[in-house]
């Protein structure tokens, strides 16, 4: 039994249009509101500002500056 083989050669602009539509949901980070100071902060990370991380402080944020 034999594969199944494509006629012709997928073309470059064909397999960059493919890579586009994946390519384009990672183009940005998740961000959200902190909700302790408001400054935009990354998803799943201290906020960079004031330190908090799920309602409680974790980082120093005026001692690394």
């Amino acid at each position: 039994m034999e594969m199944a083989t494509p006629k012709r050669k997928t073309s470059h602009a064909r397999t960059a249009q493919r890579k586009a539509q994946w390519l384009g949901s990672l183009a940005a980070p998740a961000t959200l509101a902190c909700p302790h100071c408001g400054e935009i902060a990354m998803a799943y990370r201290a906020c960079p500002s004031c330190g908090h991380y799920k309602g409680r402080k974790v980082v120093d944020a005026e001692a690394e500056e």
